[in-house]
């Protein structure tokens, strides 16, 4: 599972997701990727089910380029506990994913196989995505 080695605080506020992504918009290394079209939160655990579809379906056939980490803590509460005592402990792992967001980037395969690859993939990530070439643009 990913998950960042050290972190300068434990606990971070949740933020807001307004508007597009800042950067890693653009195809940096792939021929295809798999973009984001809406905010959200992707777990570590996503990223690795998505890595996973990816990879068996291509059978080591190219090379995938994973471009989102996470790097953000979300904090959970225990069941059944009432209110106030503080913040929940750290639970999970997100990536905050923008729309135009390129997640995933696949060489050395054909257009049908990394399409039926990020299909499979797309399933296990919780935004909405778009398979592009190296070609197009946001």
């Amino acid at each position: 599972m990913l998950a960042p080695k050290k972190v300068k605080w434990r606990k971070q506020q949740k933020g807001r997701m307004k508007g597009v992504a800042k950067g890693g918009s653009f195809m940096a290394f792939g021929e295809y990727g798999l973009q984001a079209l809406s905010c959200g939160f992707v777990t570590a655990r996503q990223i690795e089910a998505a890595r996973v579809a990816i990879t068996r379906r291509i059978k080591r056939g190219g090379k995938l380029y994973i471009r989102i980490f996470p790097d953000k803590s979300l904090t959970k509460r225990p069941a059944e506990t009432r209110m106030g005592k503080g913040k929940g402990n750290p639970e999970e792992w997100v990536a905050v994913v923008r729309p135009g967001r390129v997640m995933y980037e696949l060489e050395g395969v054909n257009e049908q196989l990394a399409r039926e690859a990020f299909h499979l993939a797309k399933h296990k990530v919780a935004v909405q995505t778009r398979v592009i070439t190296r070609e197009q643009v946001i």
